[in-house]
């Protein structure tokens, strides 16, 4: 007789609500009843994980004291972390042309330049942003140049960190560019180079929160991440995002993503799913 995966069990009405209650108030997602098997499967890992015998199990952690500390993983679990260098390409081609040669005169001027990469999942959206800019400002090392990304899953920023792809993850990078940024590695995967990595810091940032930065940016990408929130918890985004970015700073967001009335937060179209602000 042949073997048949186990089926992870449904959420009961009650979970469910309550996993919707926690993920929309810790991090502003909108989970949909519709979803409600996926969720059992992503948090029926989670509990094996824990060596818990069952969801309810987990759920009982979750309400427990210790709950809080668990928050954490649970979010994560509930997020999807989808991407790809150079991803939708346009914006990296608008960096090119004409981002970079006014970050340039920025530079040169003694201006330090500030980019935020806010969700920036396994770490190629940033990385990408980084070769960009190392192929069209030579001597970028000698600048006060800084890039910062974000997100609030630390499993996702941990493998970022690491800067190791697999062969398949590196598929839509240039062979020009594998070959200049990448080096590969005993087991088959791909390496960054320091001097790419280097330029990049990540921290961990729930986007609902207070943001610590100090510093105004020039750009913010934020793309395929306000999907998963509420029309109200995204016109606030907006807002937020407007109010840290320099004057004629840019905002990159997803290809599936709209800003309803950009002049309301300050900013203007400037290009496909792409705003600069007034």
């Amino acid at each position: 007789m042949k073997n048949i995966p186990a089926i992870a069990p449904a959420l009961t009405a009650e979970q469910f609500r309550f996993v919707a209650s926690v993920a929309h108030k810790e991090a502003g997602l909108v989970l949909v009843e519709s979803k409600s098997s996926m969720i059992a499967a992503r948090l029926s890992k989670r509990t094996k994980e824990l060596k818990l015998p069952n969801l309810e199990s987990y759920f009982k952690l979750l309400e427990s004291e210790d709950g809080r500390n668990e928050t954490i993983h649970l979010l994560s679990a509930l997020t999807t972390n989808v991407s790809h260098f150079f991803r939708e390409e346009h914006h990296f081609q608008t960096l090119a042309d004409e981002i970079i040669p006014e970050l340039k005169k920025k530079l040169e001027s003694g201006t330090s330049v500030r980019i935020w990469s806010a969700g920036c999942s396994t770490g190629q959206e940033i990385y990408s942003i980084a070769i960009t800019l190392h192929e069209n400002l030579p001597n970028l090392q000698n600048y006060d140049l800084k890039l910062l990304a974000t997100d609030i899953d630390p499993q996702v920023i941990e493998f970022a960190m690491q800067g190791v792809y697999s062969e398949r993850q590196v598929s839509s990078i240039p062979k020009n560019i594998l070959s200049k940024y990448f080096i590969q590695t005993e087991d088959g995967q791909m390496r960054l180079s320091r001097e790419i990595m280097n330029h990049v810091t990540f921290r961990r940032l729930n986007l609902l929160s207070e943001w610590p930065m100090k510093s105004n940016f020039d750009a913010i990408f934020c793309r395929n991440v306000v999907i998963y929130f509420d029309e109200k918890t995204q016109n606030d985004l907006w807002g937020r995002f407007t109010k840290i970015l320099k004057k004629d700073g840019w905002l990159f967001i997803g290809h599936s993503e709209r800003i309803q009335e950009p002049g309301s937060y300050s900013l203007k179209t400037a290009g496909i799913t792409t705003y600069r602000k007034l």
